[in-house]
């Protein structure tokens, strides 16, 4: 069976440092999904102007496809994704369900309060994401449901920490 963790969360949450985290630690194939956005989508958030669901459908679909090809590999992944709707968890659940052999996908919700995650992305430097975006990620955040297979990491705790809480969850 292949393992897919996606960690979640609103841009400034810490979910790359704690995806990469996860991934070292488990030898397992790291991807960050803004590298995945269309050009047309880096530019729409760089003017200050929040993605919608069509933006972010052809994104997610190469999401998807990407954890199919390291899944026919046999390649366990671990994907930085802000996966802030439930539609949109549920798109990568589905089109990895799809793929041929036992697949599971466990989503890890790096999650905090405003304040805290405005503070780090004011000190964040050559990121497209303007900080003035974030009020828009949080009213678009659907938290995590208890029945989508994953949990929440409080990202006021150091690094090092949320990376050892998760890979001692995805490992139990």
């Amino acid at each position: 069976m292949t393992l897919h963790v996606v960690v979640m969360g609103v841009s400034g949450s810490g979910k790359s440092t704690v995806a990469e985290g996860i991934a070292q630690r488990l030898g397992w194939t790291f991807a960050e999904a803004d590298q995945f956005h269309p050009q047309s989508n880096i530019d729409k958030m760089t003017a200050g102007i929040p993605l919608d669901d069509e933006d972010r459908a052809p994104w997610l679909r190469g999401l998807a496809t990407w954890m199919a090809r390291q899944a026919a590999k046999g390649e366990d992944t671990v994907i930085a994704c802000s996966a802030l709707k439930r539609s949109y968890r549920t798109m990568l659940q589905r089109d990895v369900a799809a793929l041929d052999g036992p697949h599971r996908v466990v989503f890890v919700h790096a999650h905090g309060p405003f304040g805290v995650i405005a503070d780090r992305m004011e000190g964040r430097r050559g990121h497209f994401m303007p900080e003035s975006l974030l009020q828009s990620q949080f009213d678009t955040l659907e938290p995590l449901g208890a029945d989508e297979g994953g949990f929440e990491l409080d990202v006021r705790h150091p690094p090092d920490e949320l990376v050892t809480e998760a890979v001692r969850r995805i490992c139990s």
